[in-house]
């Protein structure tokens, strides 16, 4: 659980870039308080796609298999398309990011089906403990890496990463996740 969710909170995405932004824009002070609006997102997503996943899949026996082939299949396009769009990054000229777009953003998060259906163990939507201690461990995952996105967005506004290439670091974060989906896949398949 812990790898899988490093490697799915790490990637950008609709909610890593309103964070890298909100940090571009704002810095790292002004923007901090916005992994709170990230932690309400999942939490209320993962939550409600795990409760339904969990008690769909004793009847559907076949939605888990299909969800994980859905998940792989969605880290797949990810990939090509955070390969396609790495040379665009936000600019500060746009508005301020607040915590009701950043919870909205979050909370239709496709990443949210990915972990309640494939990253988290069965047992964290089976037992109030194994929940609680699932998301302990998200949670401890979530807050630096999404700090880290609002720094990272900081250090790009304040011009300080200037041998740092945005496209490719992000064409490097789309390897990564195409490694996780095939990964997924196969684990699938076998």
């Amino acid at each position: 659980m812990t790898l899988g969710s490093v490697v799915v909170l790490v990637m950008p995405g609709p909610t890593n870039t309103l964070l890298a932004t909100a940090g571009l824009r704002s810095g790292i002070r002004d923007s901090a308080h916005l992994t709170g609006a990230e932690f309400a997102g999942y939490l209320v997503s993962i939550s409600g796609w795990g409760y339904f996943l969990s008690h769909a899949a004793s009847s559907l026996t076949w939605l888990p298999t299909l969800l994980r082939i859905a998940s792989a299949l969605y880290l797949a396009y990810l990939s090509v398309r955070m390969w396609l769009t790495a040379n665009s990054f936000p600019s500060t000229a746009q508005g301020t990011i607040g915590l009701r777009v950043l919870f909205t953003a979050t909370l239709l998060n496709p990443k949210a089906i990915l972990f309640a259906g494939t990253i988290f163990p069965v047992a964290a939507f089976e037992s109030l403990a194994g929940y609680v201690e699932a998301m302990a461990i998200f949670t401890s995952l979530l807050v630096p890496i999404g700090l880290a996105w609002i720094a990272f967005g900081a250090e790009l506004g304040r011009g300080r990463l200037m041998r740092v290439s945005p496209a490719r670091m992000q064409r490097c974060a789309s390897i990564i996740l195409a490694a996780f989906s095939l990964s997924l896949a196969w684990a699938v398949l076998h």
